[in-house]
């Protein structure tokens, strides 16, 4: 029994239970709720869950009076005092106890499978708690046991601390907004121009020694056809361009032929 003086936590509060005769169990078989009357409940209440120091209590008590039918302590679980059927998950077998220590062995059943699961997950979160502190008053006695450290200073003794101020560190040059440097000019201020390209153009005339000025090249902005004047010699230089018959008009009577090749 529990102490004196322990208060008593509720753990569970169920509104609708069922209550039922079983009949002796005649093997170590597991009960059966088929086995009950499952239609004709021979009562039929609430069930309020408590717990005092480390023992919880099923309690079977009237809805509107709150009078209590019967009651289940129970001291460990899964146990004797709690076990479940093999057919469902609604219905457990409760070991009850009178004041004298009388006990037998009742069925009860939830209409709910959820408050089924809500009794199942009390008593099984109350005893993990049990489990927790027994673990942790017997660490305790193993470490009152034990020495101890001592990690006091012994008379006289002192201790020095260097607090020194860390070194600045340099902050970074800015840079451009581009987040990129300039580059230095080069060597002597002064730019190499670009190389002079290699390729000839078709359209650039060479000038000859033995005239006295250059060809003249002109473009004609109505007419693709390139033009090149030239002088008597340079006409000797250049020579006669011959062209397709489909392209070249019939020769022209006029003394301005000889000066004009047509492309």
């Amino acid at each position: 029994m529990a102490a004196e003086g322990e208060y008593e936590s509720i753990l569970c509060v169920k509104p609708d239970v069922n209550v039922y005769r079983i009949p002796p169990r005649a093997s170590n078989r597991a009960y059966r709720a088929a086995d009950w009357k499952l239609d004709a409940p021979d009562w039929s209440g609430r069930m309020r869950i408590t717990a005092r120091g480390t023992v919880a209590y099923i309690k079977l008590e009237d809805k509107v009076s709150g009078e209590l039918f019967a009651q289940a302590p129970v001291k460990e679980y899964p146990g004797v005092a709690v076990e479940t059927v093999s057919d469902s998950s609604r219905y457990f077998v409760l070991r009850i106890q009178d004041d004298s220590g009388r006990s037998a062995f009742i069925g009860v059943g939830f209409v709910d499978r959820g408050d089924a699961f809500d009794f199942n997950v009390a008593l099984q979160d109350h005893f993990k708690w049990v489990k927790q502190e027994s673990e942790i008053s017997k660490s305790n006695q193993m470490g009152d046991s034990g020495p101890k450290l001592d990690l006091g200073f012994k008379e006289g003794q002192t201790i020095t601390l260097n607090i020194g101020q860390g070194k600045k560190r340099d902050k970074p040059r800015p840079q451009g907004s581009a987040g990129v440097g300039l580059l230095p000019p080069p060597p002597g201020g002064k730019i190499a121009p670009p190389p002079s390209s290699g390729s000839s153009n078709h359209n650039t005339v060479p000038q000859t020694a033995g005239t006295a000025t250059g060809c003249l090249l002109e473009l004609d902005s109505s007419n693709s056809n390139t033009v090149v004047q030239s002088n008597q010699s340079s006409d000797l230089l250049w020579g006669d361009f011959s062209a397709p018959a489909s392209s070249v008009s019939p020769p022209s009577t006029t003394q301005s032929s000889t000066n004009w090749i047509q492309f």
